[in-house]
């Protein structure tokens, strides 16, 4: 019996080369150890490889025997990190992709942290973590670490618009009105960063975690009390911001916090506010360098 013919190997009738080729949506448990204990994640994987303008297909069963070879091992030997996982994915990749001069992994995970409402009731916090390396056949490999964290913003345009119609109604109360904040709409707001991680050092998603929730007006929470509610509102509202500000401010944190990473180090942060009052959102991005953000 005559093994099938290899259709993938054969020249493609339109020749135009394919930057991503591959299969998404690959679930699979993640065991990472860090400092503190072991973590595992229910992750989903993306394996991508380009494709050359000759050649007909990709042979994707092979992203997936990576995928199964290199993550399934991490259950029995866990890995110290979600970069050093995508990163070797790709290096094996471009061995079992011999067609291939650039390959790509990308994994998203549920991630889930203890939290303190203001009054210190605690409860296990939900955010997304992502690990993202791309190789090139000429042995450079980047790695990539980033989270995104939803909170609340509270707008400043619309509070000062009240504060104004309230000073104008009630003058007597102009001074007191000035002191203290004023109603406005609401956004739910969720940003995402991711880092390049650089030779460096290190990178920590609960830092990252950190970063972004101080960076908005407030962090939400999955369990509050009448006494909680309070006092999330209150401090949204004592904090008002623009999407603008939280990618600013953010932006600003992450030079101080990691500034002895190197000028060519990339970050990019996005943070979106789904707005109450208008039926879009408000959308705000920074993709540079860490070099760009000292100029």
């Amino acid at each position: 019996m005559h093994p099938p013919e290899d259709i993938q190997s054969q020249l493609a009738e339109q020749r135009f080369k394919l930057t991503r080729v591959g299969v998404t949506g690959v679930k699979k448990p993640i065991v990472v150890k860090r400092p503190w204990g072991e973590v595992t994640l229910n992750a989903t994987i993306d394996v991508y490889v380009d494709l050359p303008s000759d050649q007909k297909g990709s042979h994707m069963s092979r992203n997936v025997e990576v995928t199964g070879e290199v993550v399934d091992k991490s259950v029995r030997e866990p890995v110290s990190s979600l970069e050093e996982l995508t990163a070797e994915m790709c290096e094996i990749l471009l061995e079992r992709h011999e067609y291939a001069s650039y390959s790509e992994v990308d994994i998203k995970a549920d991630y889930f942290l203890e939290r303190e409402s203001p009054q210190e009731r605690t409860s296990l916090e939900n955010y997304e973590i992502r690990a993202k390396s791309e190789a090139y056949r000429d042995g450079e490999t980047k790695s990539f670490i980033g989270v995104t964290a939803v909170g609340i913003n509270a707008c400043p345009c619309a509070m000062e618009s009240i504060r104004s119609k309230y000073t104008e109604k009630f003058p007597e109360l102009a001074e007191s009105l000035e002191k203290i904040p004023t109603m406005t709409h609401n956004q739910r707001n969720k940003t995402t960063v991711m880092i390049e991680v650089p030779e460096e050092g290190d990178i920590e998603v609960n830092d990252l975690i950190d970063i972004i929730e101080s960076s908005l007006s407030a962090p939400t929470h999955e369990i509050l009390k009448r006494e909680d509610e309070a006092e999330v509102v209150m401090q949204a509202h004592e904090n008002p911001k623009f999407v603008e500000d939280v990618v600013r401010d953010l932006l600003a944190k992450l030079l101080d916090r990691y500034d002895h990473f190197g000028d060519s180090t990339q970050v990019s942060v996005k943070s979106e506010s789904e707005e109450s009052i208008h039926k879009h959102n408000a959308f705000a991005e920074r993709v540079t360098t860490f070099g760009e953000l000292r100029e």
